[in-house]
């Protein structure tokens, strides 16, 4: 994954970081931070896919 687009990925991930633990919180699920880099990665990753599934479908048009 490119770099660039990879921090630009963790920056809004991590914009939303504090929205996340509070929706877990609630429902008592408790995830310090080492425990959500797995689900960040991911989230990361989904993030990725959208993103060349978009630019993918940029080009057809």
């Amino acid at each position: 994954m490119d770099q660039e687009l990879n921090m630009r990925f963790m920056s809004i991930a991590m914009k939303h970081v504090q929205e996340g633990r509070a929706f877990l919180d609630e429902k008592g699920i408790e995830l310090d931070m080492h425990d959500l880099q797995p689900a960040l990665e991911m989230l990361m990753s989904v993030m990725n896919e959208a993103y060349n599934m978009g630019y993918e479908d940029a080009k057809k048009e």
